[in-house]
């Protein structure tokens, strides 16, 4: 993913009007809706192997790794790793229920 501060050469925040902030919180919203669309394609398509391979919906041990990666990221960026963790919690239980009505 690009920086789209970069791309549209916005001054840093600090610099920046009520407005040219609610832009930019805009366009951030854009770029997560966007990234959770990816990722339910990629999850998609991972259901579809796993039902071609005859595997089960559910591998805790991969739930765990994206996890344990989600609270990582969170330190790295100094977020919040518990909401970071209850957000992909929420992705990967969507994800499950879409491979199950799917199956």
């Amino acid at each position: 993913m690009t920086d789209r501060r970069e791309e549209t050469e916005v001054p840093p925040t600090e610099e920046m009007s009520l407005s040219d902030l609610r832009e930019e919180i805009r366009m951030i919203d854009h770029d997560i809706v966007e990234l959770i669309a990816r990722r339910t394609y990629v999850a998609d398509t991972i259901a579809e192997v796993k039902a071609e391979e005859g595997l089960p919906t559910t591998d805790e041990s991969q739930e765990q790794q994206v996890m344990d990666r989600a609270g990582k990221n969170a330190e790295q960026f100094d977020v919040d790793a518990n909401l970071v963790k209850a957000i992909f919690r929420l992705l990967i239980e969507l994800n499950k229920v879409e491979q199950r009505e799917n199956r």
